[in-house]
């Protein structure tokens, strides 16, 4: 059995920026844990072509610029490549290959259980594994007798496998939007979304949107339940517009259900489809703190902008709209870390 001060669960952007900053707040001997190979969360396993709608400038975590110019749009690689070299650096002890099964609390002392036996202790946890590695799939009427291949944004690389296809992209977010502008190059590429895209520019009045967002403090704003009231909005330079009208992907309401060959239409068109591409998001799930304390009756956590209000000693990093807009972003999460182990250190200082 190994002791810290801090265990952190997961090495992805908010746990890598948890684990920088925790030395600050007293945590001497901070333990990270990641199931992966690698650190980074999930940015290695991102389709190829992501690009970032921050500049570098607005994309770095604490105590470390991300390298470049500074008002490019990094790509997926570009980050990961980041993110190694942060962990790099980290005063942490990262244990990757190290999937967390259970965390338990008792004595003050919390007990955190890998899967392959292992066991650490610590007097804080702080999990941040955010939702990234759980995509959500909406059960819609037919799938399982569909004939074709269904696969969520998780699992799309790139448009190589779709050339020649009849292909549906559903989602009205980022992630859907490059998708579908990529395939329509190879592939007969429809959007299907519950409503119109909201289209919000990258640059109002030559500035991007980050600056303003800067600037104005909105970025930090503690609005959370007004956040999660707001419409999906695909920030936009004018290039993935331009895209989806240049290769003719159409936008049409959601199709009611699938069928064994296709899909029918919101109105009752049927057609056949070869493949449906899901840019439907993720959800957060906790299921190593089952039987804590920490989680309300549908498995989520009760908590008040990220600290546990039920159970001392646990906290929680890059949920979406944990304290503010950018909670869940590389520019946020240190934000959203440093309020946490001040709060979560208070006892030991």
């Amino acid at each position: 059995m190994e002791h810290a001060d801090l265990i952190v669960i997961g090495a992805g952007q908010s746990g890598l920026a948890t684990a920088a900053l925790a030395p600050r707040h007293g945590f001497a001997r901070v333990l990270v844990l990641e199931s992966a190979e690698g650190p980074g969360g999930a940015w290695p396993r991102y389709y190829d072509s992501l690009t970032l709608f921050s500049p570098a400038r607005y994309s770095s975590l604490p105590g470390m610029r991300f390298p470049g110019d500074p008002d490019r749009y990094p790509r997926r690689d570009e980050v990961v490549d980041y993110l190694r070299t942060y962990a790099e650096r980290l005063n942490a002890s990262i244990r990757t290959s190290t999937a967390v099964a259970s965390v338990t609390h008792q004595d003050g002392v919390w007990r955190v259980r890998s899967q392959d036996g292992r066991e650490f202790t610590a007097p804080a946890v702080i999990a941040a594994t955010g939702d990234y590695g759980t995509p959500f799939l909406p059960d819609i009427q037919g799938r399982p007798g569909f004939g074709g291949r269904v696969l969520h944004a998780a699992d799309y690389r790139s448009p190589d496998l779709f050339a020649g296809q009849r292909v549906i992209v559903v989602g009205g977010g980022n992630s859907a939007i490059q998708i579908a502008a990529e395939l329509g190059q190879v592939a007969d590429t429809t959007l299907a979304t519950r409503r119109p895209v909201g289209w919000t520019p990258q640059k109002p009045l030559g500035r991007d949107l980050h600056w303003w967002l800067k600037h104005t403090r909105l970025d930090i704003a503690p609005i959370r339940r007004l956040l999660a009231k707001v419409p999906v909005s695909v920030i936009d330079d004018g290039r993935y517009r331009a895209a989806l009208d240049r290769h003719a992907v159409d936008r049409r309401d959601m199709f009611s259900r699938f069928t064994t060959g296709g899909v029918l239409w919101a109105d009752g068109t049927k057609e056949d489809v070869d493949a449906v591409v899901f840019a439907t998001g993720y959800r957060p799930v906790f299921g190593y703190l089952t039987g804590s304390g920490a989680l309300d009756a549908v498995g989520a956590p009760v908590h008040r902008s990220g600290l546990s209000t039920t159970v001392k000693g646990l906290g929680f990093v890059g949920m979406e709209f944990q304290r503010s807009f950018s909670s869940k972003t590389l520019r946020g999460v240190g934000r959203d870390a440093a309020w946490l182990l001040h709060r979560l250190s208070a006892p030991r200082r």
